[in-house]
Parts: structure tokens; C-alpha cells; sequence
């Protein structure tokens, strides 16, 4: 079962702002350059292209995917997989700037898990009950903190 990331337009804001930042880093020596080569042109708009390419690609192509013994989620070329035994609590939470983070919402949860390198991965499932049903039928362990909402399994 996949679930894919919730987008939020606060998302879209950012990701459009770095793209216009990076873009401009890129082009603005190309104005600004009375003579420039055209293999230092090709240079310059190839590492643009692909610059702006892996920042979209990381930042929309975000799912979280159960498998039999783990949840792999994947942003990217950024990827974890996380066997559900090591998993010890999922909460939810809003601080979405720090930590390790496959997201693209500020309406995430937290999972904690024993070999996370930061202690945790933060993630924004589209469908946030049903992901956390889904996790909660895998791993009948992990202690679930949303005062909220009801999950049941």
C-alpha cells in the first residue's frame, strides 16, 4: 500500500522561491557577462537545469510505501526504510524546518524509531488516518499520540 505526501501551498511558496533564488544565481553571471563561450553557456544553464530538476524531483515525488516487515518512504533520491519492530512511537507535529524530514505539509507526524540518525523521521501522508491505521495494523506496539483522533485497527 503507498501513500503519497500531502502538499501544502506554503510548500509550493518555498520550493517556487528556491527555484527562483537558484535560477537567479545561475543566470544573473550570464547577463551580467559581456562574452561568454557557448560550451560556458551550456555549462552554466546544464547545471541550472539539473539543479532545479533535483530540487522538484526531491520535493514532489514524495510516497510512503508499506512493505511486509517495513515502511519505506522515499523523497527523491532521499529514501529510509524502517522495519515496523523498531518503531516505538508516531505523534503528530508542526515543526516540519528541522530534523529528518520527507514532507511537503505542515499537517505532519513524527515517527520515532530506534536507528533513525536523527531519532525520527517526519513525514505528511495525504491521507493521514488511513497511513496511520495502516501502521498501527503492522505494528500493533507502537504507541500512537493523537488525543484527536481515533485510530482503530
Amino acid at each position: 500500500m503507498t501513500f503519497r505526501a500531502k502538499i501544502d501551498s506554503l510548500f509550493v511558496k518555498i520550493i517556487l522561491a528556491v527555484v527562483i533564488v537558484i535560477s537567479t544565481v545561475f543566470l544573473l553571471p550570464v547577463i551580467l557577462e559581456d562574452e561568454m563561450k557557448a560550451s560556458e553557456l551550456f555549462i552554466v544553464l546544464s547545471l541550472m537545469v539539473l539543479t532545479v530538476a533535483f530540487i522538484l524531483h526531491s520535493a514532489f515525488s514524495i510516497k510512503y510505501t508499506f512493505h511486509e516487515r517495513y515502511l519505506f518512504v522515499k523523497g527523491g533520491f532521499f529514501r529510509s526504510r524502517i522495519p515496523y519492530e523498531e518503531i516505538s512511537r508516531v505523534c503528530a507535529t508542526n515543526e516540519i524546518f528541522f530534523g529528518y524530514r520527507l514532507l511537503s505539509s505542515k499537517d505532519a507526524i513524527e515517527i520515532f524509531y530506534k536507528t533513525a540518525s536523527m531519532g525520527s523521521v517526519k513525514i505528511s501522508p495525504k491521507e493521514k488516518e488511513l497511513f496511520l491505521m495502516e501502521l498501527k495494523k503492522r505494528g500493533s506496539h507502537i504507541k500512537m499520540d493523537f488525543p484527536n483522533m481515533k485510530i482503530v485497527h
